[in-house]
């Protein structure tokens, strides 16, 4: 696997490339891809953080694993290619976004405009075999995206963390409450999100609510 990353990142995240971990993990990844079908293609791997610099960051959003079907995954969390039908958590994403922000719901799945204005659309696994949900947890990605947020929150201040599950929860024990805002909620997918713990939460009003107080330029526009 080839580490193409952008430069405030490679230089936040240097250690990491170092470390036995991440060399084992490159080569299960390299070979993966090799010979097999993965998801997204190799060179959208780091799409999160590459569209997205480290000083960009003013919200972080915590997905799982990519989606393992043909043309979804393209490197952010939740987000699909344009054109590409909407999988039914984005579908639910949308739906709470229109009845927060009165944001009419969107035809396109992209969610690369949320990553040009500072949202880091960020999974906890970066690749995926096809068809094959899970198949590459536990191979280092985790230790990769802890990084991630453990940096963050250590070297920004008054970040929003949107933690979508008990997954992406779990996850949230690497930031400083104290001086980032941390918004939790169940998974906008469809098991969650009937059960009532989607619909509501209003993470996208309060985050810009936040962003406001903090001095952090313009609201998003979702």
């Amino acid at each position: 696997m080839e580490v193409r990353l952008e430069k405030s990142w490679r230089k936040h995240l240097a250690n990491e490339f170092e470390a036995p971990y991440f060399k084992r993990l490159a080569q299960f990844v390299g070979y993966e891809y090799k010979v097999g079908k993965c998801f997204p293609k190799e060179e959208m791997i780091f799409n999160a953080l590459n569209l997205c610099p480290f000083d960009l960051v003013r919200v972080v959003i915590l997905g799982q694993d990519p989606y393992h079907g043909a043309g979804q995954a393209h490197g952010l969390c939740f987000s699909v290619p344009e054109g590409v039908p909407h999988p039914p958590s984005l579908v639910n994403i949308f739906k709470e976004l229109e009845a927060d922000v009165g944001k009419p719901y969107p035809q396109s799945g992209t969610l690369t405009p949320w990553a040009a204005q500072g949202v880091l659309l960020l999974n906890a696994t970066l690749s995926v075999r096809a068809g094959q949900a899970g198949s590459h947890q536990s191979h280092g990605w985790e230790a990769f995206t802890d990084a991630i947020i453990a940096v963050l929150s250590a070297k920004s201040s008054g970040l929003v963390f949107m933690l979508w599950g008990n997954y992406a929860k779990k996850k949230g024990k690497h930031i400083d409450r104290s001086k980032h805002l941390v918004l939790e909620s169940g998974h906008p997918s469809p098991l969650s999100a009937n059960r009532g713990l989607w619909f509501g939460n209003k993470h996208f009003s309060q985050a810009n609510t936040y962003i406001s107080n903090h001095g952090k330029a313009a609201p998003i526009n979702w």
